[in-house]
């Protein structure tokens, strides 16, 4: 695993038929961290399939926010700042004239094709679920993109004239169904039946968000969320028989969202019928993040979104440098039977195990717990989460900073494993102070029931009362007896 060094700040202007955006990002270069967001509705593609054209209106508010997002680039000293621009601009008539405004405004966008499109929204999934395997489905205001992944590649996709403005109030399942039909070849659908369709684009995060705040799910958090064809079909069902102003009294989705909302649910809902997929999942990432990560070399690409993110933060907010990695391999031998997605979630919390030295004694198991459970993660899912914040809150010795709502995610053995991590943390740390020298020269093993803690001659010292008492809180934990050698 390499090393998060910053590679930004990174600049992204995203020029679609609903949004125009602009996102600067920093942090570690596999998973970047947003530094700033903003869009500006400018609802280009509205009215486009009538004219033909992008109105006046429209493209002096596009023209006017890529004025601002060009300051504001300048201003952040970005190393790099990318344009795109998609379907409004790729399909209107007066789309070359909007797009030599642009450049007077000082931005020269890349005018993208539907395919790349799809590719590009593809790899964003890819980045943030590597073992992504399905079809990824990208829903804009002016277009729908498909496109097959598996095994970190992506397969050929196709852009069909379907989008959420485009489709107004005129939402209909049936018609979106044949067109879906007419315009899906076999290959995808193979692709998504019985497997998973990815979903991006804010309008079906909207629809995420919208079963996540009716259920009352303790972590609102869209990426990775699931949903049946079942569910989306209840959903779809409630949102056409409820108004706007009924949805937005219930729910927290974003007010410019819910205009959408009865068009996005219609498209998915045909596309689960066209499609049969065996579960939708949504991606936080998409266009954006996949140009970001087409950049990457190839040995970038590889490394795990998780524990990449995990490493930048340990490394940014640790006293004394990162040492994660030696801080699991210390405790490992007590975990001999750790499945590979349970030991994937130990290293990740051995990354982040120094996260909270800097906060209020009081509340560092708190402030621990809420990086693991609300962090802005991707490859990990609401179990993991929970099963993250475990480990750091008994790390920090937490007894009451755990929420039991997000603890009710996954089975009790579970969360007993995940403590018993963070006390192996605990011990770790406090034996040798947070440095990686003394892991080095000292070693904890399981013989028998025992449970054998070895120190050199010459590091007898270490043994405190304060590192007696974890050891034997660890001991009692792992129920075992705890052995100095």
């Amino acid at each position: 695993m390499t090393s998060g060094r910053p590679f930004g700040p990174v600049g992204i202007i995203d020029i679609g038929s609903n949004s125009v955006r602009f996102v600067a990002y920093g942090g570690s270069e596999r998973v970047p961290s947003t530094l700033f967001n903003e869009k500006v509705m400018a609802g280009l593609g509205r009215g486009l399939d009538e004219s033909g054209r992008l109105s006046d209106k429209a493209m002096d508010a596009a023209i006017e926010a890529l004025g601002r997002f060009r300051l504001l680039a300048r201003e952040m000293k970005l190393k790099k700042l990318h344009a795109v621009a998609t379907a409004a601009v790729r399909d209107a008539s007066n789309g070359p004239d909007f797009l030599k405004r642009a450049v007077k405004a000082g931005i020269k966008p890349e005018l993208i094709s539907g395919e790349e499109e799809a590719r590009l929204s593809a790899l964003g999934v890819i980045s943030a679920i590597p073992q992504a395997r399905g079809v990824v489905a990208d829903l804009g205001g002016g277009s729908l993109e498909l496109i097959p992944v598996e095994g970190g590649r992506t397969g050929p996709g196709v852009s069909l004239p379907i989008g959420v403005l485009r489709l107004g109030k005129r939402e209909s399942a049936r018609e979106v169904a044949a067109t879906l039909k007419d315009g899906v070849p076999a290959v995808l659908r193979d692709a998504a039946e019985d497997s998973t369709l990815y979903l991006v684009g804010g309008s079906f995060r909207a629809f995420a968000q919208l079963d996540l705040q009716l259920t009352g799910h303790p972590l609102p958090i869209v990426h990775q969320h699931c949903l049946t064809p079942a569910r989306v079909r209840e959903l779809r069902q409630l949102v056409r028989s409820t108004s706007i102003e009924e949805l937005r009294e219930r729910v927290g989705v974003q007010s410019s969202r819910l205009q959408t909302l009865p068009a996005a649910a219609a498209v998915l809902d045909a596309a689960c019928r066209v499609l049969s997929p065996r579960r939708i999942m949504v991606s936080a990432f998409g266009l954006r993040e996949g140009i970001l990560y087409d950049d990457l070399s190839v040995e970038r690409k590889a490394e795990d979104p998780l524990l990449a993110s995990a490493l930048e933060v340990g490394e940014r907010l640790g006293r004394f440098g990162d040492h994660g990695a030696l801080l699991d391999r210390w405790i490992a031998p007590l975990f001999p039977d750790d499945s590979d997605y349970a030991a994937r979630l130990r290293l990740a919390a051995c990354l982040l195990a120094d996260v909270a030295w800097n906060a209020h004694p009081d509340f560092r198991a708190e402030w621990a717990v809420d990086m693991g459970v609300h962090g802005n993660w991707v490859g990990i899912d609401s179990e993991g989460r929970a099963i993250l914040g475990r480990a750091l809150c008994s790390a920090f010795s937490g007894d009451g900073g755990y929420d039991d709502d997000v603890g009710a995610l996954v089975e009790q053995r579970v969360l007993d494993h995940a403590d018993r991590w963070g006390r192996a943390i605990r011990l770790a740390q406090r034996l040798s102070g947070g440095t990686a020298s003394l892991l080095r020269r000292t070693g904890i093993a399981v013989e028998g029931q025992q449970l054998v803690l070895r120190l050199e001659e010459s590091d007898r010292s270490l043994f405190s009362d304060a590192v007696r008492k974890r050891f034997k809180q660890l001991g009692s934990a792992l129920g075992l007896e705890p052995v100095l050698a």
